[in-house]
């Protein structure tokens, strides 16, 4: 099985898990094709940088010609702007202290760009007096680009991670929230570029370090509040956390969000066999660590796969709806919506219902958080007037995946046990398709050619 690490040792942001991803080999051209797909008017910064005598990559998102900024280092520019225009329509009668804070300004910066460049962040990026993006746009803007359709699947999940977060602390509907930092352009690009990089690399599970997330107070939309932010804190539960070293916050939102949808499980380093590992730059540099996000990636060894539980219980809703008068086409469409979005099953069944008119049971099967989501899906594309809910356990066999070596190219199989004895196995549809699709031959014979070789010990 392909796994990957992530070591948070200096925590995680977006941008420096596209850094790492990039340094473990996924393509830069790809992650840039991905940005002009989205059509938002950014574009992606790529270069080699040094943190803590370690080389490493560093990805930078610019929006209209602006870089992205650390969100506390924007904040107390914005507010600094703010001060200054203030202090600057309503105190003239202090000219000395004005002066001098010209004088600070200059010290770095030419006269005046400190000044418009942060105003012209806060424009690029939904701050200041907007409101930012809700989640419907997100949607709709990540839906609408060309990009994988998986990815894109990914991608709103981690957005809507984040939107469920926003939207219990602050007591509202997922759809209702605004997104202040992570609804800003570089947080779009972060998001999306996850998730097609993610794709790229063809991982059977993801795997996370503990998270050091840093310690004192971050500046954002809603104030100076302690670290880890409450968003960050509300995606991270469950997760072990620990804090560390500089006392900055080192996980953001975006990076918890997308450890909270790719990450299986929270572990000290597995066992596996390298295959490569890259390192992903913060902006920052610390005296205590260098500030970085290792990522690893390798072939799980047999003693990682013997520490798989013989069984998983877990508990999963039923949504269920009866429906006697839609289309089959329509049917069809909505069934694929709803595995798209997350679905874990969705069947129907033929049922005779009053009246004596046939009809359809229409069945899904999902996670407990996705439950709201999909039921809203099944009142937008179908003619139902309700949806029943009920929470049921499932208990589930080990799985892994096994790869073998056809004459046409690899193909996976998923692997089945209990308490080590193997009880299913067939190979991966998706694989055996597309080399089918790309050679002309028959898909049977692609997989009986892979149940052989696994049988026959091949791999």
């Amino acid at each position: 099985m392909r796994i990957a690490y992530l070591d948070c040792f200096s925590g995680i942001s977006g941008d420096m898990f596209l850094g790492a991803m990039v340094d473990a080999g996924v393509s830069a051209k790809l992650l840039e094709e991905t940005v002009v797909a989205l059509k938002i008017g950014a574009r992606l910064e790529i270069s080699r940088v040094q943190r803590g005598g370690i080389s490493a990559t560093k990805v930078d998102v610019y929006v209209n010609g602006e870089k992205d900024l650390p969100r506390e280092v924007f904040q107390e520019q914005n507010e600094h702007i703010h001060d200054h225009d203030h202090q600057h329509d309503h105190n003239h009668q202090h000219g000395h202290a004005e002066s001098s804070h010209a004088h600070a300004h200059n010290h770095e910066h030419p006269q005046g760009q400190q000044h418009a460049d942060a105003h012209q962040h806060a424009d690029n990026h939904g701050h200041g007096h907007t409101h930012g993006r809700d989640l419907t746009e997100i949607r709709s803007i990540i839906q609408n680009s060309s990009i994988n359709p998986t990815a894109k699947t990914t991608a709103i999940k981690i957005f809507e991670a984040l939107g469920a977060a926003e939207a219990e602390i602050h007591g509202t509907s997922i759809d209702k929230v605004h997104f202040h930092e992570v609804g800003a352009v570089d947080a779009m690009v972060d998001i999306v570029c996850a998730a097609v990089g993610a794709e790229s690399l063809a991982i059977d599970e993801w795997i996370c370090s503990p998270l050091n997330v840093g310690g004192g107070t971050v500046k954002c939309a809603h104030g100076t509040l302690p670290v880890p932010a409450p968003a960050t804190l509300k995606l991270l539960s469950n997760a072990p956390v620990y804090s560390s070293g500089p006392q900055v916050e080192l996980v953001t939102p975006t990076g918890a969000a997308i450890v909270k949808v790719l990450a299986t499980r929270f572990a000290s380093f597995p066992a596996m066999k390298i295959e490569k590992a890259g390192y992903g730059a913060g902006t920052r540099e610390f005296l205590q660590h260098p500030n970085l996000l290792r990522l690893t990636i390798g072939e799980s060894t047999t003693a990682a796969a013997n520490t798989a539980p013989a069984t998983s219980n877990d508990s999963i809703m039923v949504l269920e709806a009866n429906l006697d008068d839609l289309s089959p086409q329509v049917l069809a469409y909505a069934m694929e919506r709803l595995l798209t979005e997350g679905a874990l099953d969705v069947f129907s069944i033929p049922v005779q219902m009053k009246k004596n008119r046939p009809g359809i049971l229409l069945t899904v099967l999902c996670r407990n958080e996705d439950a709201p989501k999909l039921a809203d899906i099944i009142f937008a594309e179908t003619t139902t007037l309700g949806v029943r809910e009920r929470e049921e356990k499932r208990r589930t066999l080990a799985r892994e995946w096994v790869a073998v070596a056809t004459r046409w190219g690899n193909v996976r199989l998923k692997v089945a046990s209990m308490n080590g004895a193997i009880k299913n196995y067939a190979p991966e549809y998706e694989d055996c398709r597309r080399i089918a699709s790309e050679h002309h031959v028959p898909l049977k014979n692609v997989m009986q050619e892979a149940l052989q070789l696994y049988l026959n010990g091949k791999r």
